[in-house]
């Protein structure tokens, strides 16, 4: 009975930290899923009742265990035709039959149906799902709106847009304009700002507090009426008393037509993989480091999503963007999800009449930044490198996505990369022979131990990847594995890349994934993710040292130091270092090693969240390795927002007789007691005499940095310096 009482005792400690987490997330959704039911033609309040329903009863229902859900970007395009095509109460009647085979697909354990999809074909459909929401909402965003046939009109249109824009005369939509641009430029540029009180409210809230102000502000000091064309203001939203009596039954007078089984067949393979994707993203972030069940999550997902329709409201997924920001905020489990709906009924409560102050511009412009992420040619960009055949497959998944429809369009995807698999390979009978075969192989090495040796023949692809990662599954994220591919003959991208995931996975849980049998293996790229064969192709790759290596080359000259310019992605060092738990390493480089690597410094590639919420990271770090252990700790300068912080459950650890100290700092760890006695008056007096930097300590070793952004010369040496000093002060104590 000890765990359980642990359990809840658990999650009542937790439960300030998710009740912010929640918050901060619902001021993300409540613009989202506005901008999400508006641009599906649907009324803006069904965006909401999808987040409600979907953050209540997943968060009852579901396996995963920090998680949002609620309307998403990838359901925009299919929901569009299918109330276009139906009629929105038909449309509805669509989405409840949509989660009753989502939950059919969870009782019939179809979690692994995104396995069965090649990445680049999965890229391809998601970019065209981008352009659709770019392509139609651009016009809106600039006050302008048109009516077309085919989202590649909506995007031929766009200079037309912007040019008559520029010309506009009336007032009205002068402003209207101005609002879309400005909330483009808020998405653009609000992650380059790394200031922590800036951030606190995310960027789609601030649009909206920046609507309603300039609303407030026409209306109380100058007594005006809002400038702003009334057709382009949000309309459409119930107060809360007047929700029930607006919701529209569904109707099921076409259920016995192909168009509807048609947009119900679309709107399940969309929120299916959407969702699958998501929760399969946001378990690497989980600090935790818990797999979800995805079979009961889908279950919770159907049965919300019939709820949701019954009740007015969109389809309900698995949103990779509003999960991100959830961890990041402190979420240790699903009560988060809950919590962020409980603060959307409120938000609806209590200022229902404030919403419709907002522009419908500013929120088509949170829609089209959504749209760029997810067509962004640094997508393109990333599958070329990869390979070109990958280039192939992604545009043709994208263009017949565009031009026929999605389930065509990944249909269209799969059967391109089998043609270039038989292709390059040559061999037919490969793939026909072997692709049924149990043509994986894995034991444990030495009975007793913990290291399990899989063995992988003939050939790995999308079509056969799920037996791999059967076995791969079975095995405890904290043991050692090694998967051979000596006596595969060929192996695809969608595997390599998966491979990948397990690779960080095990890292990160303490456990060791190990690739081997690729040595033979050629492929047209160096991309890790490349597909490979048994064909040489020779590759040749020149490096040329930029400013910034040749700078940190001659300091490392003038400092003694050893110095080593190009990416390494052996990282275990920096693995077990709290602020890494809900990060993703890429790889250092740049690395400046002081008396054989005691001190290292290096510049560092890192990720927070995932998917379209993916925000690459580049900083500059000091790794010091100790002499003893001491206490693990976490230590940064005190601030509003570690304040706040502090209702959240985050305890500051006071250190007695240095007030000073205890007010200029957060100091957090577990072991209070062991922190304090380490914190002793040299220790305490140096940092409150010095710069301010984040210093964390993992029991073995110290990690430093000031901000989140590559230092200059200046402050590499500044922090090289700090961290010396502040070794030999901990060595002398």
């Amino acid at each position: 009975m000890s765990p359980r009482k642990n359990k809840i005792k658990s999650f009542f400690k937790t439960i300030p930290q998710n009740i912010f987490s929640g918050f901060v997330v619902s001021l993300i959704a409540l613009p989202l899923g506005l901008g999400l039911a508006m641009a599906s033609d649907a009324p803006p309040i069904s965006g909401i009742i999808a987040a409600v329903v979907g953050g209540v009863m997943v968060a009852i229902l579901g396996g995963s265990n920090v998680t949002i859900t609620g309307p998403g970007n990838g359901m925009v395009g299919v929901l569009l035709v299918a109330i276009t095509t139906l009629g929105l109460e038909s449309a509805y009647a669509a989405i409840i039959c949509s989660g009753f085979l989502i939950l059919l697909l969870g009782f019939f354990r179809m979690g692994k149906l995104a396995d069965f999809f090649p990445s680049s074909a999965i890229q391809g459909m998601l970019a065209a799902i981008g352009l659709i929401i770019l392509g139609k909402q651009f016009h809106i965003m600039l006050a302008h709106k048109i009516k077309r046939e085919d989202t590649l009109d909506y995007l031929f249109e766009t200079p037309i847009t912007i040019a008559d824009a520029l010309q506009y005369k009336n007032e009205g939509l002068i402003y209207a304009a101005s609002a879309g641009v400005l909330g483009l430029v808020i998405m653009l540029f609000y992650s380059k700002i790394r200031n922590k009180y800036l951030q606190l409210i995310p960027a789609p809230m601030w649009i909206v507090i920046l609507s309603i102000g300039f609303s407030y502000y026409f209306e109380l000091v100058l007594h005006q009426d809002n400038p702003i064309a009334k057709q382009y203001m949000i309309s459409g939203i119930p107060t809360f008393q007047t929700i029930i009596d607006d919701i529209k039954l569904p109707n099921f007078t076409n259920f016995a037509t192909f168009p509807f089984w048609s947009s119900v067949f679309a709107i399940t393979l969309i929120a299916s993989i959407e969702s699958l994707l998501s929760i399969k993203a946001v378990d690497k972030l989980d600090p935790e480091r818990r797999r979800s069940n995805v079979n009961k999550d889908l279950k919770g997902l159907g049965i919300a999503t019939v709820f949701s329709g019954l009740l007015g409201g969109l389809n309900v997924v698995t949103v990779i963007a509003r999960s991100s920001v959830n961890v990041n905020n402190g979420a240790t489990n699903r009560s988060s999800n809950f919590f962020h709906a409980t603060f959307l009924l409120l938000f609806i409560g209590l200022f229902s009449t404030q919403l419709k102050r907002i522009p419908l511009p500013a929120l088509m412009a949170i829609l089209v930044y959504t749209g760029y992420k997810l067509a962004s040619p640094n997508v393109i960009r990333k599958i070329f490198y990869i390979g070109k055949e990958q280039l192939i497959i992604f545009f043709v998944t994208l263009i017949v996505t565009l031009k026929v429809g999605l389930i065509t369009g990944i249909i269209a995807g799969v059967i391109t990369t089998l043609i270039i698999h038989f292709i390059l390979n040559k061999n037919i009978t490969l793939f026909a022979k072997n692709v049924l075969k149990p043509n994986v192989l894995m034991y444990r090495e030495q009975e007793g131990q913990h290291n399990f040796y899989v063995s992988v023949k003939h050939f790995c692809s999308f079509l056969n990847y799920y037996k791999l990662k059967n076995k791969l599954d079975a095995v405890p994220e904290d043991q050692d594995v090694i998967v051979d591919f000596s006596l595969c003959s060929f192996v695809d991208h969608t595997v390599m890349e998966n491979m990948h995931s397990y690779q960080e996975l095990f890292k990160k849980r303490g456990g060791h994934f190990d690739v081997i049998g690729l040595d033979m293996h050629d492929t047209d790229s160096k991309h890790p993710f490349a597909l490979r064969r048994l064909l040489p192709v020779p590759n040749i790759i020149k490096n040329n040292l930029t400013r910034r290596q040749t700078s940190m080359e001659s300091l490392a000259v003038d400092y003694n130091l050893s110095y080593h310019s190009k990416n390494i992605h052996e990282v275990d060092f920096l693995n077990n270092f709290l602020f890494f738990n809900t990060k993703t390493i890429d790889h250092i480089y740049n690395v400046l090693n002081y008396k054989n690597s005691t001190i290292k410094l290096f510049d560092i590639e890192f990720s927070e969240g995932e998917f379209i919420a993916k925000e690459v990271i580049r900083t500059t770090m000091l790794h010091i390795k100790l002499n003893n252990t001491i206490p693990e700790f976490t230590l940064d300068r005190e601030g509003f927002l570690e304040k706040v912080y502090a209702f959240a459950g985050f305890k500051d650890i006071p250190i007695q007789n240095h007030s000073d100290f205890s007010n200029r700092f957060r100091l957090l760890g577990d072991n209070e007691k062991a922190i304090q006695q380490f914190f002793n008056d040299d220790i305490t007096h140096f940092f409150e005499s010095n710069p301010y930097y984040h210093v964390e300590s993992n029991g073995r070793a110290l990690l430093l940095f000031g901000k989140e952004r590559l230092a200059s010369t200046k402050e590499i040496k500044a922090l090289f310096d700090f961290g010396k000093r502040l070794k030999d002060v901990i060595n002398s104590n």
